[in-house]
């Protein structure tokens, strides 16, 4: 069954077919659902990845290249403002700081067929479950043998859901299944790995865009290239391109002094 559907992802992906990202990702829907975060394959000593994202620079969700290793034009021109302090810069810099998302290997209860998924949260799922991590009536609930199934909660809110999270009051394990726990625990989506990566020239032009619209012809991604749904979440945002540079030649200066030289 899994190496079925392995090659129906590779299939899909060498044919240039719209990957179905329900088998990656898992995402809860209004009303409770109940999951198991399982230890990352990974990781054995941590099952969160924090991953740091760009919304809003241009109609594609970026990856920061410093998740893997490398330089990131974005940052490196944030730093920049931060350097001549006034509060256009500040404002900016702020704004151009990428978003921290939180990714956890999950069964979910019921959907067991489906395998391990990413369950991508924010800040504040990410802080509750840390706590109950800390709490020591709970400990690691990742534990195959005793550990603790989630409760999450989603409320249709105005204008975002509201999701929250609480731990079921009875350790079980993850699965009496052997082979199956097994099986979960070698064969996981890597988080660093399912969404595009895009390059540092690539991300620098987005920049320049957003800084100065209507510049010059916005890049799109190669052939192929595609954004997650986990990574392209809709980010409420009041700062526009418009707001950006409006006034505010100087900051285009900036940039080209950086990259231009």
């Amino acid at each position: 069954m899994l190496k079925q559907k392995l090659d129906t992802l590779q299939q899909k992906q060498s044919t240039g077919q719209k990957r179905d990202y329900s088998l990656t990702f898992w995402r809860p829907t209004v009303g409770k659902q109940q999951i198991r975060i399982v230890p990352s394959a990974f990781n054995s000593k941590n099952p969160f990845t924090e991953l740091k994202f760009y919304y809003g620079i241009t109609n594609k969700v970026m990856l920061s290249p410093l998740n893997y290793g490398e330089k990131d034009p974005i940052a490196l021109f944030a730093s920049k403002l931060r350097e001549e302090y006034n509060k256009e810069n500040y404002v900016l810099a702020k704004k151009l700081d990428p978003k921290t998302r939180i990714f956890a290997p999950v069964i979910v209860r019921g959907e067991e067929d489906k395998g391990v998924r990413l369950w991508g949260f924010g800040i504040t799922i990410y802080k509750a479950l840390l706590a109950l991590a800390e709490d020591e009536d709970v400990g690691d609930f990742t534990d195959v043998i005793n550990g603790w199934d989630l409760v999450v909660e989603q409320q249709q809110g105005n204008p975002y859901p509201q999701t929250s999270v609480r731990i079921k009051p009875k350790q079980t394990p993850l699965s009496d299944n052997n082979d199956l726990v097994d099986s979960w625990l070698k064969v996981q989506p890597n988080p660093t790995e399912v969404h595009t990566q895009y390059d540092y020239e690539f991300i620098k032009k987005q920049l320049q865009n957003y800084l100065n619209p209507g510049s010059a012809e916005e890049n799109t991604p190669a052939a192929g290239a595609e954004s997650t749904p986990e990574s392209s979440s809709p980010q409420k945002t009041d700062f526009t391109l418009e707001t950006a540079t409006a006034g505010n030649q100087d900051t285009v200066s900036k940039f080209d002094d950086l990259f231009n030289e």
